[in-house]
């Protein structure tokens, strides 16, 4: 009887495996019987936008009247001091006054100011970054977060593995959700596909949003696991009395 126990409970296990482990793979349309190469042209410079924070660090021969441009930053997000984009997409600057920003990458803004500043410093060098460029990853992620990136070129799975990757009960079909010109798109986004890799979707923006959503059916899958486990563990509890007491 005990055998016929563990025998159903096995092939259970493996039945609800196999209904699952199909779904789980990423890339499952790629070759990796050899080497393959693809070119990238989907990158594309992150645009600065309203509301976003920018750091502008300004050198040259006279570092001491160029410095009232420079910002103080902290590793720590939340204390960081830039300049604000306000709603006209504009940054006021010393003696510069507001400036255009928005719709601009940081290297067009960094070659505007260089252009502007020639006026009044000698040889003038300026850095541009976004301070404030986060993304936020939840749902049924290991470490749902918002997460500050230093670097502007982030990808959706560099996000993922930030947030510990997808949960086995995850859906491989996540949405990604950004806003832009005043309208919020809700971009559905295949991580099974190598089509992930060239989709204009690939590389993050500041505060995009990725949703992922739980499988039902795995959720279950994982729950008869549990049980399954229960019983075995129970009928060895049993089978352990039953040969103590009437061997």
């Amino acid at each position: 009887m005990k055998k016929h126990y563990y025998l159903l409970a096995l092939i259970a296990c493996l039945l609800f495996s196999c209904q699952t482990y199909k779904n789980i793979p990423y890339y499952q349309d790629l070759d990796r019987s050899a080497p393959t190469q693809e070119q990238i042209t989907n990158h594309t410079p992150t645009i600065i936008q309203s509301e976003d924070i920018i750091g502008i660090n300004v050198s040259s021969r006279t570092p001491e009247q160029s410095a009232i441009f420079n910002y103080s930053s902290k590793d720590n997000q939340a204390n960081v001091s830039g300049y604000l984009v306000d709603a006209k997409g504009e940054v006021q600057l010393p003696l510069v006054g507001p400036l255009k920003v928005a719709g601009l990458t940081t290297t067009q803004v960094q070659e505007k100011m260089n252009q502007l500043l020639t006026t009044y410093f000698k040889d003038p060098v300026s850095n541009v970054r976004i301070l404030n460029f986060k993304v936020s990853i939840y749902g049924d992620v290991l470490k749902p977060d918002v997460y500050s990136i230093k670097d502007e070129r982030i990808s959706i799975t560099q996000a993922l593995t930030l947030a510990g990757d997808l949960n086995i009960t995850a859906k491989r079909n996540i949405l990604l959700i950004r806003e832009e010109a005043g309208k919020r798109n809700f971009i559905p986004i295949d991580l099974t596909s190598k089509k992930l890799f060239s989709s204009p979707y690939y590389y993050l923006r500041n505060n995009d949003q990725i949703y992922v959503q739980p499988d039902k059916i795995k959720l279950t899958t994982v729950d008869r696991s549990r049980t399954t486990s229960l019983v075995l563990s129970a009928l060895s509890v049993v089978a352990i009395v039953f040969s103590v007491l009437y061997k």
